[in-house]
C-alpha cells in the first residue's frame, strides 16, 4: 500500500542526531513549520487545547466536525462492518472504532498517502490495529473495490471536506494566505499540479471552471488576468502569485470594498482550482452511483459536505434513490453543526450533513 514505510530505521547502536527546533521571531510562532508544540499534541496537550479553545485548529491537526450527530445517525453496534471513505486525520474513525468496542471491522480509505500513513500510525498507537482497522490508499470513488473484500457495509461515512493538515501546510499549496507552490493535489504523488493546469487552460476554460466550481462573480476578469500573465511569460507558479492575480483583476473596485472582495474571491478561486485538479465532482458522482451496491440491507450512510455543489449532488442522488425504493429513508433537511461547535471550530460553519438508510 502506498504511503507505508515512510519512517527511517536507525542503525543498531547509532544515536539519533540532535535536531534543533525551528526558531522564530517575536513571542509567538506564525509559520506552520515553527509551531512545533502544536505538531506534538502528545507532549504539549495544554498548548493544543489552548489553541482549540481560542477557536483555531492546531497546526498539523484536524478537528472532526459533527461527530455526535454522525454517531447518532450511524448507530454503530459491536460486530458490525463499516467504511470511513475519507480517513483524513482519523477523528471520525477513532470514535467509530470506539463504538465497535473491539468487535467487527472498519475499513478506511484516503487519497492522500502522506497523511494516511501518519493517521494509520496514530490510530495504531491508540490500540486500533489491523485486526479491527484496515487502511487503504484509495480514492473514495473506488468504494466498490473496498467493498469487494470488506463489504457489504453496515455503516458508512464520507467527509468531503479538505483536512486542516492540507489547508495549513504551505507546501501543499491549498491556501492563498501563505507562500507556497501552487499544487492543490490531494495526492501530491499523482496527476498535475494547479500551476500546471493553469498553463494548460485557455482564458475561456479558466473562466468556465471558476463559474462552475465556485460561482465566482468576477470569473471573466480573473481568468483574463491569469491568461495575460501566462502570455507575458509570467506563469502563475505559487499561491501568492495567484492571489496577486486576483487582486490585480479586482483593482477596478472601490478601495472601500476591494479588500473584502479580494479575500472572498481568493477563497473561491482556490476552491474552484482544487476541485478541478482533483476531479472532485467526478469522484463524488462515481461514489454516489456505487454507494447503494456497497451497503448491507438497513445500512446507514452519512455524508458531510462543505460546498453547495456537493450538497446538491448528494441531495439529488438520495432523493432519486429513495423514490426508486433503494433507500428506505433519507434526511429531508441537512443537519447543521451547533452554534457551540461553530464557535469552537470556524471551519464547521459551512458543513451540511445528509443521511440515508438502505432498504
Amino acid at each position: 500500500m502506498e504511503g507505508k514505510g515512510m519512517g527511517v530505521k536507525m542503525e543498531e547502536g547509532r544515536e539519533r542526531a540532535h535536531k534543533r527546533r525551528v526558531r522564530y521571531g517575536g513571542t509567538h510562532p506564525r509559520r506552520y513549520s515553527e509551531k512545533y508544540k502544536e505538531h506534538d499534541p502528545d507532549r504539549y496537550g495544554d498548548i493544543v487545547e489552548k489553541v482549540i479553545r481560542k477557536g483555531s485548529t492546531p497546526a498539523g491537526m484536524h478537528l472532526p466536525i459533527c461527530v455526535e450527530e454522525i454517531l447518532d445517525i450511524l448507530q454503530i453496534r459491536p460486530g458490525e462492518s463499516g467504511l470511513d471513505a475519507t480517513l483524513g486525520y482519523g477523528g471520525h474513525s477513532r470514535r467509530m472504532l470506539e463504538r465497535l468496542a473491539g468487535k467487527g471491522h472498519l475499513c478506511a480509505l484516503d487519497v492522500d498517502p502522506i497523511e494516511l500513513a501518519k493517521t494509520e500510525e496514530r490510530l495504531g498507537k491508540l490500540g486500533f490495529g489491523p485486526e479491527i482497522l484496515t487502511v487503504i490508499h484509495r480514492n473514495f470513488a473506488q468504494i466498490d473495490q473496498a467493498a469487494a473484500e470488506y463489504g457489504p457495509f453496515d455503516f458508512l461515512l464520507a467527509d468531503l471536506g479538505v483536512s486542516s493538515m492540507q489547508l495549513d501546510d504551505p507546501q501543499r499549496g491549498f491556501s492563498y494566505k501563505q507562500e507556497g507552490p501552487l499544487d492543490l493535489r490531494l495526492n501530491p504523488l499523482s496527476g498535475r499540479s494547479a500551476a500546471q493546469r493553469l498553463r494548460e487552460l485557455g482564458r475561456e476554460e479558466i473562466e468556465g471552471m471558476l463559474r462552475e466550481n465556485a460561482d465566482e462573480p468576477y470569473a471573466e476578469k480573473i481568468a483574463r488576468t491569469i491568461a495575460q500573465a501566462e502570455k507575458r511569460g509570467q506563469a502563475v507558479e505559487t499561491t501568492t502569485q495567484l492571489a496577486e492575480a486576483v487582486r490585480e483583476a479586482l483593482s477596478f473596485l472601490p478601495e472601500k470594498e476591494r479588500r473584502d472582495a479580494v479575500k472572498k474571491s481568493c477563497a473561491r478561486v482556490f476552491q474552484a482550482l482544487r476541485i478541478d485538479v482533483n476531479s472532485e465532482f467526478e469522484a463524488l458522482e462515481a461514489f454516489l452511483q456505487k454507494l447503494p451496491q456497497v451497503m448491507a440491507p438497513g445500512g446507514r450512510i452519512a455524508v458531510l459536505t462543505f460546498h453547495s455543489g456537493e450538497d446538491r449532488m448528494v441531495k439529488k442522488s438520495f432523493k432519486e434513490l429513495e423514490r426508486a425504493g433503494i433507500y428506505r429513508e433519507i434526511a429531508k433537511e441537512p443537519v447543521r453543526p451547533s452554534r457551540e461547535e461553530c464557535a469552537r471550530n470556524a471551519r464547521a460553519r459551512s458543513a451540511k450533513l445528509r443521511w440515508a438508510v438502505k432498504a
